[in-house]
């Protein structure tokens, strides 16, 4: 049973429209993250099951009560901002204890709370700082632990960590799913980087343009796009067009070529699809001035793009079409820029997508 659900939110700011018919279910102690480009929705969406920001439709129901006009300050939601928000001429620890003192917690659960949650986010010896005199890493800490301190029934944070340089913001999304685990709080994260989003989620949700696009796990929405934007914005995708020649022997044309694609098998024949596949799914080989084999896309190495341990090469296929592939930096190599080569799709790699007949 859902613990917290968005039913059919709506919103709209003059005449832009930031949600439009949302639903939404997050289990207890679920990490589920709203994953978007900027102007999707999804801090809209956070903000109305914060009680900051009111649907001009829909509901928003926590253990199935309707809290939709419920006052922000009588949700009990804890909030982690992408600004800090840390009072300045308070100490890290008057800070964590703001939202307790106004909730008149008695001084003894105060101290208790504080002292684990400090341990927890491993900044007991800052205790007494000031904001000015921490990291930003070490503010946005104080700041979750700010927003636990209250025990909030959801932890709601948005773009938490995107003021942060890369090296923290990794360190630091590892210390927030950590905690969240630790403590069973049930979390509803907002982003637009997606490689953030795909390593701590539970589940995503990706949205567009007020919608969920689709909602899974960080593998179903990596590895099965359910629509040509989801497999645009999550990570780097070579898009085929093309149509089906013989579903049952899984053969797809792409442009004059014919490409075995298990993806395809009980489709239609003449069925137009999309045919997505990612680039560490590419296998290249080297040609030279030998023939190509059979049911390969044959191109040339355009650019390379080192990024550590692997190498993107880009290939200007013969048919038209542009691909990128992924080959370990050791053999980047053989593909020297100008080299001609064939591309297969490694087995049950590519996903397919059905296009209108329009």
């Amino acid at each position: 049973m859902a613990y917290l659900e968005l039913r059919g939110l709506k919103k709209n700011f003059s005449d832009v429209v930031a949600l439009e018919q949302l639903d939404l279910a997050v289990g207890a102690g679920e990490f589920l993250t709203l994953l978007g480009p900027s102007g999707c929705g999804k801090t809209t969406a956070l903000r109305i099951v914060a009680g900051f920001e009111h649907p001009d439709a829909g509901t928003v129901v926590l253990e199935d009560r309707d809290i939709t006009h419920l006052s922000a300050s009588r949700r009990n939601m804890g909030m982690v901002f992408q600004a800090y928000s840390l009072f300045p001429n308070m100490t890290a620890e008057e800070n964590v204890m703001f939202g307790l003192r106004l909730r008149k917690v008695p001084q003894d659960e105060q101290k208790r709370r504080v002292g684990r949650l400090f341990d927890l986010i491993g900044l007991a010896r800052a205790r007494t700082r000031y904001p000015h005199q921490l990291s930003g890493g070490q503010q946005q800490r104080v700041a979750l632990a700010r927003a636990l301190a209250i025990e909030p029934r959801v932890l709601l944070l948005d773009e938490p960590l995107s003021a942060l340089d890369a090296r923290v913001r990794v360190q630091l999304r590892e210390e927030i799913r950590r905690i969240q685990t630790n403590l069973g709080i049930t979390a509803l994260y907002v982003t637009h980087d997606q490689e953030e989003a795909l390593s701590i989620s539970d589940r995503i949700a990706v949205m567009s343009a007020g919608r969920i696009e689709q909602l899974g796990t960080a593998s179903e929405i990596y590895g099965s796009p359910a629509t040509p934007f989801v497999a645009e914005f999550v990570g780097t995708m070579n898009r085929l067009t093309g149509e089906v020649v013989d579903g049952g022997e899984s053969i797809v044309d792409c442009r004059g070529l014919q490409l075995r694609v298990t993806a395809v098998q009980g489709l239609p024949r003449r069925q137009r699809v999309l045919v997505l596949v990612r680039p560490e799914s590419v296998e290249v080989t080297a040609l030279g001035d030998g023939e190509a084999p059979a049911g390969t896309l044959v191109g040339q190495v355009t650019s390379h793009s080192f990024l550590g341990a692997i190498t993107r090469i880009k290939i200007a296929a013969e048919s038209g079409a542009d691909l990128a592939a992924d080959v370990q930096s050791a053999r980047a190599g053989a593909f020297p820029i100008g080299v001609r080569v064939a591309c297969r799709f490694a087995a049950e790699s590519p996903s397919v997508l059905k296009l209108d007949d329009a």
